[in-house]
């Protein structure tokens, strides 16, 4: 662990959510089977609407290079240039309508978003890291794996072990390096109306 990069919140919170981070510098080191399943177990027990559970994932390990390749090849250049040292790379989907009657599920991504979270805090509790991006390639991703009408491909994620950030370039050395910054809470936690800070959040 980089403690450089563990939080330091200005309340207690559960250590899992100070050590959580997103490197770009990613250990070669394999994911285990077993530590894979227990991954996406997590993002199987996510709330969501209506227990829809909209979310799919398209992953591979380096395990099968060619499908490996394949899901590189749907992140953008600037995320292949990293991803590409990662063991384990997924593509997050989400179904933007009910199963049931066939509505719009307004709240598919937000559901896929609780999924990836909970597999992020599994990751973090067995040691490994994730990183989330938005930068992948949507219509690719619907073409090469078929994606049907109505599921949005939206993420990608890069799953393994965090690595020695001198094995980067240096712009992206200097992210995995830099302390890690959040808004205060006054800043988002309102009362009483936008903008203003609700008093419980600005009385320490």
């Amino acid at each position: 662990m980089n403690t450089a990069k563990q939080a330091k919140p200005d309340y207690p919170i559960h250590e899992l959510l100070t050590k959580r981070w997103s490197p770009y510098a990613f250990s070669d080191r394999a994911v285990s089977d077993d530590d894979l399943r227990a991954l996406f177990e997590a993002a199987r027990w996510a709330a969501s609407s209506y227990n829809e559970q909209p979310w799919s994932y398209i992953v591979a390990t380096k395990a099968n290079a060619a499908e490996f390749e394949r899901v590189l090849s749907c992140l953008v250049e600037g995320n292949q240039a990293w991803a590409k040292a990662v063991p384990v790379l997924a593509l997050g989907c989400t179904s933007l309508r009910f199963a049931l009657n066939n509505n719009p599920n307004a709240a598919a991504v937000h559901d896929l978003g609780l999924a990836s979270a909970n597999l992020t805090l599994e990751a973090t509790a067995r040691g490994l890291f994730v990183h989330q991006m938005i930068g992948i390639l949507p219509d690719k991703v619907r073409e090469l794996y078929r994606v049907p009408d109505g599921v949005q491909p939206l993420t990608g994620l890069a799953i393994g072990y965090a690595a020695d950030p001198n094995i980067l370039p240096e712009k992206l050395r200097e992210r995995d390096v830099a302390p890690r910054k959040r808004k205060k809470l006054a800043e988002f936690v309102f009362g009483g109306e936008w903008g203003t800070a609700l008093p419980l959040v600005t009385s320490k």
